[in-house]
C-alpha cells in the first residue's frame, strides 16, 4: 500500500500540501485531478523522494520500484526496441553476469524465466505498436525521431518495466486518439499500483477506479471515475453550501433575538443562552467559488455555402504523394472531426485545408472572404518566449488601445498578470489558450484545431466545448480527447490509404475497431437536416390573469415541494458513513435520486418563470 500520512511540503516558501493524508491499496488504479498549479507534479516527487518533506510521511511497500516518465528518451543510435528493453534493469544485469558457478548460473536462469526476460523483444514490440511506432520504424534509431516521439519512447520503456508503482504524468499529452486509446486499455490491465495526472476525461472514466483529488492543499480519495467523482462532489459541494446558508439563518436569527431582548430585564436569561448558543456553534463554511474559464471566440459574418471545396485534390511532400482524389466540402456550420491512425495524413489534410500545403492535382476552391484560423500542436512552441502575451497580441493589433488588447487576453482566460509575463514563464495551460486567441483574433469562418487541448485542465476543456458550440463558424478538429469530439463533432471523416471519406459509424464504433472489438454494421453518413417548418396551428387562447395566478401558486407549490424532497437527500447524502467503500451501491442510489430532484427542480422553476412572465405581462395588461 502508498500511504501519505499528514503531509506538509512546499516549494519556496509556497505551500502546496498541507496534512494531507491518502491511503492507496496495492494495484489500484488512481488518477489524481486538481487545479493547474494546486502541486500534482511536485507530489509526485515527492513520492520519488525528490523533495524533502516539511512534515508527514510517505510510506512506501518494502522494496517497491517506482518509475515514471520524467524526459524524453535521449538521441542515440540504439533501435527502439533495444532502447526500450534497456529499460528492464534486472534482465540486463542478469545477461551480462559473468560466472562459472554451477549453482549461480541455474539462479540466473531461473530468474530470467520468471521475469519473462527471453520475450522481451516481443513485448517491446508490442508496446512501440500500440503507442504508434510500425516495425519499420521500431528498427530505427532514436536519434531519427522527434521530441514527441522520442516521449513516447520513454513511455513503452517505463511500461515495459512494470515498476510496482507507476507514475504517469499527462501521458496522452504526446499521443494521437489511437495511442491514447490503447494507453486506456493498457492501464486497465496493469498488473500494479498506477498513480496518473491526467485531464483526458475518457482515461480518467475508463483506466482508473479512483481519484484523488489535490484542493487547498488537502488530498480526498474517491471511488469511480472521473464523471462519478465530478458528480459527488458537486453534492457535497451543494450539501455544504445548504448547511452553511442553513446555519447563516440560524445566527442570524438567534443575533437578532439578542439584540432586541439583551437590555430587557425579562428577557436577559434567554437572550444570554442565545449568546451561548452562538459562541458553541461550530462555523460551517461555505465552499469557495470556484474560478470560471471562459474562451470569447470573435463571431464571422455569414458567408455564401460552401465556403471550401476540394475538387480531385491531390497533396503531398516532396515527391511523395500523401492525399490524393480528395473531393471534400466544408460549409460555415459544418464541426468535423478527422479520424485516422497515427502517419495517414489527418495532419497533412488540416495544413491543405489551412492553405499552408499547395493541391498538386485537381484544386481547392475558397471563399474569396474566408478568413481561416489555425491551431496546430507546434504552434504553442512557435510563441516568442521573451515576449508577453501582450506584445504577441499588440504586433497583430498595433492600432488597438491597450485597455482592448487586455480585454481580449482576459477572455481567453489571461488576466493582468498573465498578460505581462513572459511566455517562457507562463504554464503550458496559460501558453495554449494564448495560441487559441492568436488563431481566433480574425474572427475566422474556418478554425482549423489540430491537438488543441493538450496542456489544458478540464475546466479549461469544457470552457473550449462551450465556446465552440457557441462558435458561428466552421470546425474542423484533430483531437485524441473522445469527450471533446464527442461534444463537438457532428461529422466524421475517416483518413485511411491515402483518401478522406466519411465514416459510417460513430466514435464508439471507431473506438471499437481500434480496440479490434466487433464492429457494428456500417451507417452511411446522413446528410445534415434542414429545419422543418412548423405547420399553422390554431391559435391557443390566453388564460386569465385569475388562471395565471392560480398557476404560479401551483408552481411555487412544486417548487416547494421538491425542495423539502432535496433537502431528505442532501441530509442522507451528508452522513459521511455513505461514502464507505461497503456502501457504494446505497450512494448511488442516493446520488441518482438527488440528480432526478434537481432535474425536476430545474423544470418546475422554469414552468415558474414562465407562469410568472405571463401574468406580469397579462397585469400589465389589465
Amino acid at each position: 500500500m502508498l500511504r501519505l500520512d499528514d503531509v506538509t511540503l512546499s516549494v519556496a516558501g509556497r505551500p502546496l500540501l498541507q496534512g494531507a493524508s491518502a491511503a492507496i491499496p496495492a494495484g489500484h488504479k488512481v488518477g489524481i485531478v486538481g487545479p493547474n498549479g494546486a502541486g500534482k507534479t511536485t507530489l509526485f516527487r515527492a513520492i520519488r523522494g525528490e523533495l524533502p518533506l516539511d512534515g508527514g510521511d510517505v510510506h512506501l511497500p518494502a522494496r517497491a520500484r517506482v518509475g515514471g516518465v520524467a524526459q524524453e528518451a535521449k538521441a542515440s543510435q540504439v533501435n527502439l526496441v533495444d532502447t526500450v528493453v534497456a529499460h528492464d534493469s534486472e534482465r540486463a544485469a542478469l545477461l551480462a553476469e559473468e560466472t562459472e558457478d554451477a549453482a549461480r548460473i541455474a539462479e540466473i536462469q531461473t530468474r530470467l524465466a520468471d521475469i519473462d526476460a527471453w520475450s522481451a523483444e516481443a513485448r517491446a514490440a508490442t508496446i512501440l505498436a500500440g503507442l504508434g511506432f510500425d516495425e519499420a520504424a521500431q528498427g530505427r534509431p532514436v536519434s531519427d525521431f522527434s521530441g514527441g516521439w522520442r516521449m513516447r519512447v520513454a513511455l513503452a520503456g517505463v511500461l515495459f518495466a512494470q515498476p510496482d508503482v507507476l507514475l504517469l504524468d499527462e501521458p496522452t499529452n504526446y499521443l494521437d486518439l489511437e495511442g491514447a486509446l490503447w494507453l486506456e486499455g493498457y492501464l486497465a490491465k496493469y498488473p500494479h499500483t498506477v498513480l496518473v495526472i491526467s485531464h483526458d476525461r475518457g482515461l480518467l472514466n475508463r483506466a482508473v477506479g479512483h481519484i484523488l483529488h489535490l484542493e487547498d492543499r488537502k488530498l480526498t480519495l474517491y471511488a469511480g471515475g472521473y464523471d462519478t467523482f465530478a458528480r459527488t462532489r458537486a453534492e457535497r459541494r451543494a450539501v455544504q453550501a445548504a448547511a452553511a446558508a442553513k446555519q447563516a439563518r440560524e445566527r442570524a436569527h438567534l443575533q437578532s433575538f439578542v439584540d432586541r431582548f439583551k437590555a430587557k430585564a425579562s428577557k436577559a436569561k434567554q437572550a444570554q443562552s442565545r449568546v451561548k448558543m452562538l459562541e458553541r456553534m461550530e462555523i460551517v463554511r461555505a465552499p469557495e467559488e470556484e474560478a470560471v474559464t471562459r474562451f470569447g471566440f470573435p463571431e464571422p459574418e455569414q458567408l455564401s455555402p460552401p465556403i471550401l471545396r476540394l475538387e480531385g485534390a491531390s497533396v503531398g511532400y516532396g515527391e511523395r504523394v500523401v492525399l490524393r482524389s480528395l473531393d471534400l466540402r466544408i460549409d460555415q456550420d459544418d464541426r468535423i472531426a478527422l479520424l485516422g491512425r497515427n502517419g495517414e495524413g489527418k495532419s497533412t489534410l488540416s495544413k491543405l485545408l489551412a492553405d499552408d500545403l499547395e493541391v498538386r492535382e485537381g484544386g481547392r476552391v475558397a471563399s474569396s472572404k474566408l478568413r481561416i484560423g489555425y491551431f496546430a500542436q507546434h504552434q504553442v512552441d512557435a510563441l516568442h518566449l521573451e515576449e508577453t502575451p501582450l506584445d504577441h497580441i499588440a504586433r497583430l493589433r498595433p492600432e488597438e488601445a491597450p485597455a482592448r488588447l487586455r480585454a481580449r487576453l482576459a477572455s481567453f482566460g489571461l488576466g493582468a498578470n498573465q498578460a505581462e509575463t513572459a511566455v517562457e514563464k507562463l504554464s503550458g495551460g496559460q501558453k495554449a489558450r494564448l495560441s487559441l486567441l492568436l488563431a481566433t483574433l480574425d474572427a475566422p469562418h474556418l478554425l482549423i484545431l489540430d491537438e488543441p487541448t493538450n496542456h489544458l485542465d478540464i475546466p479549461s476543456r469544457e470552457a473550449l466545448v462551450e465556446a465552440l458550440a457557441a462558435y458561428d463558424g466552421a470546425v474542423v478538429i484533430v483531437s485524441h480527447d473522445m469527450h471533446l469530439l464527442s461534444l463537438v463533432a457532428d461529422r466524421l471523416w475517416l483518413v485511411k490509404d491515402g483518401r478522406v471519406a466519411p465514416y459510417g459509424g460513430d466514435l464508439e464504433d471507431y473506438r471499437g475497431e481500434l480496440l479490434g472489438l466487433a464492429p457494428k454494421a456500417a451507417k452511411p453518413e446522413k446528410p445534415k437536416a434542414k429545419p422543418a417548418k412548423k405547420a399553422n396551428a390554431a391559435p391557443q387562447q390566453p388564460l386569465t390573469v385569475k388562471e395565471l395566478r392560480a398557476e404560479v401558486q401551483k408552481c411555487e407549490a412544486r417548487i416547494a415541494k421538491i425542495e423539502g424532497m432535496r433537502a431528505q437527500v442532501a441530509e442522507k447524502l451528508a452522513n459521511p458513513d455513505l461514502y464507505d467503500d461497503t456502501n457504494a451501491r446505497d450512494l448511488k442510489v442516493w446520488n441518482e435520486k438527488y440528480r432526478e430532484i434537481e432535474a425536476g427542480l430545474a423544470r418546475a422553476e422554469a414552468l415558474w418563470e414562465k407562469a410568472a412572465e405571463a401574468l406580469e405581462r397579462a397585469e400589465a395588461a389589465a
